[in-house]
């Protein structure tokens, strides 16, 4: 028996989903950054390529992969230049100016938000221009907090000096505020989250039990021999901290079965957690498939099926 960490995907109503917003939004730049929000970064990229033609990747790091014909956007700001000009970067501030001097390329300009995290004033885009760069339009970032309402606000106030015609690349927009914007600017919705999680009925994430054993209770288990509670069983699932698994931010287990939390008897290993089902309670067996509570974003994946 294998140990698996596994994403089910019912995947006709997966694809219906995006390519219900991807119909609804104008100029969709798909987001497939870091672990490709849980399927994969380079799979991911390639469903994307079937219906855009701009990805936005996290950093320099993730262009590698990408599927040909497909131009990327880097939306982190790079302390070094990439060896090629395919990508377009970001730049939030001068010191990301100087570190591309001699870099021929193109970029967007991330324009400062209430994140706080990069981006300057509009002056940076005539800063960009004296250096030689190919500024394709600049960047806004909402955070999470507040309404939709409230973000696109946030855009609204800050196209103020920005060229009009120019394009505006923006995130935390649903379709109906992104197609609100005012008519004097072109924009680029950035979708990650909204496109490929949005429904989460249509996703599964798994785990599979690799061995179970009665315990007494009083008996110590584990690195650090900890007394079990109670009569019961451990339940050894194929899932641990090298997959990205911990427990929740408020300690409990993320494994269920049967619509029982699992309590964890320690913190998962790194490639296996334990945890301890009381006597009385139903037991997963040998080869079973437990439910994993956890964000895709923050999961290794090892096994994708897709129904």
């Amino acid at each position: 028996m294998e140990m698996t960490i596994r994403l089910t995907v019912r995947t006709a109503l997966w694809r219906s989903h995006v390519a219900r917003i991807v119909n609804e939004v104008d100029g969709l730049v798909p987001v497939v950054k870091g672990n490709g929000y849980g399927f994969g970064r380079v799979e991911l990229a390639r469903l994307a390529a079937e219906f855009a033609d701009t990805v936005a990747v996290g950093t320099v790091h993730e262009l590698d992969g990408l599927p040909d014909g497909l131009h990327p956007v880097v939306l982190t700001p790079t302390l070094a230049p990439p060896a090629t000009t395919l990508p377009i970067l970001t730049i939030g501030n001068d010191v990301h100016l100087d570190v591309l001097d001699g870099w021929n390329g193109r970029v967007v300009v991330k324009l400062a938000s209430s994140m706080q995290r990069y981006g300057r004033g509009i002056e940076l885009v005539d800063a960009a221009r004296r250096r030689g760069l190919d500024v394709v339009g600049v960047s806004i970032h909402p955070p999470l907090a507040g309404t939709v309402a409230d973000h696109r606000n946030e855009v609204v106030a800050a196209l103020d000096g920005v060229e009009p015609g120019s394009t505006v690349w923006v995130s935390h927009l649903d379709p109906d505020a992104a197609a609100s914007l005012p008519d004097t600017h072109t924009y680029r919705l950035r979708l990650g989250t909204a496109l490929w999680h949005g429904d989460k009925s249509f996703l599964r994430l798994s785990a599979d039990v690799i061995d179970v054993r009665p315990v007494a209770a009083g008996s110590p288990c584990g690195y650090h021999q900890a007394p079990v509670a109670a009569d019961g069983h451990l339940v050894m699932v194929g899932a641990g901290s090298a997959n990205g698994v911990t427990t929740l931010a408020d300690g409990r287990s993320p494994f269920h079965f049967e619509q029982r939390r699992l309590a964890l008897h320690e913190a998962p290993h790194m490639h296996t957690s334990m945890a301890f089902v009381p006597l009385g309670d139903p037991v997963p067996p040998i080869g079973a498939s437990i439910d994993l509570q956890r964000p895709l974003t923050m999961t290794l994946v090892d096994e994708y099926d897709w129904q």
